[in-house]
């Protein structure tokens, strides 16, 4: 069963989701908040899988909360516009991916599934041009000094997260089996401290390894 927090200051849309959530036979909402700060309380109480974050709330946002969040909970921020750049900051401080909120029904539920799975929610494009907008506004590369930790292998296999690829895909592209790429990329997280693989992919093109318009 899959434990799930929503976080939203519209009881109308909260409500909206627990019908929506409740209604699987995997699922169940175990709390709502109002805000970013009862978000986190009540994730440190009752430790949900996932939480569905709004990221414009008054008091404490849910970029802030994102940043705040204990280590269980995964974070699917819901925003109203794609080309956020506190979806960005979001996905910077640990979110595992973010959904607008006229997605689809049958898409959310999915989206819960994958995140709670401890995949990140890569798959639409929108998510990887978000990220190389706001990353190619720095001048300089960052993060050179945690790069260096890396082998020469898992900066191949980081690359090939950053440009958005699969274990499957990173496996056939450097001829090698899909657990030896699960293990590349779960190592390279290690060494990151990266929570999934939208860090990962965050952190590709912060450091220069991956430039927009790659594919």
């Amino acid at each position: 069963m899959i434990n799930l927090l929503l976080a939203d200051d519209q009881a109308l849309v909260r409500a909206g989701f627990r019908a929506l959530l409740d209604a699987q036979p995997d699922m169940t909402v175990v709390a709502e908040a109002g805000d970013g700060a009862e978000a986190v309380r009540l994730s440190r109480k009752l430790e949900p899988h996932v939480v569905l974050m709004d990221i414009r709330m008054p008091g404490t946002d849910g970029l802030t909360a994102t940043r705040q969040m204990p280590d269980g909970p995964r974070v699917i921020i819901l925003t109203t516009f794609e080309l956020d750049e506190y979806v960005f900051e979001a996905l910077r401080g640990g979110a595992s991916g973010f959904l607008v909120k006229d997605t689809e029904p049958a898409e959310l539920i999915q989206a819960v599934r994958v995140v709670a799975a401890g995949e990140a929610l890569l798959s639409p494009s929108v998510t990887r041009r978000l990220i190389a907008e706001y990353a190619s506004r720095a001048k300089e590369p960052q993060e050179a000094g945690r790069l260096a930790q890396l082998t020469d292998r898992e900066r191949e296999v980081l690359t090939l997260v950053g440009t958005g690829l699969t274990n499957d895909e990173i496996a056939a592209r450097l001829f090698m089996s899909p657990a030896t790429a699960k293990t590349h990329v779960s190592r390279t997280m290690a060494k990151l401290h990266a929570r999934d693989r939208a860090q990962l992919v965050v952190f590709a093109y912060e450091s220069g390894l991956v430039r927009p318009g790659w594919h």
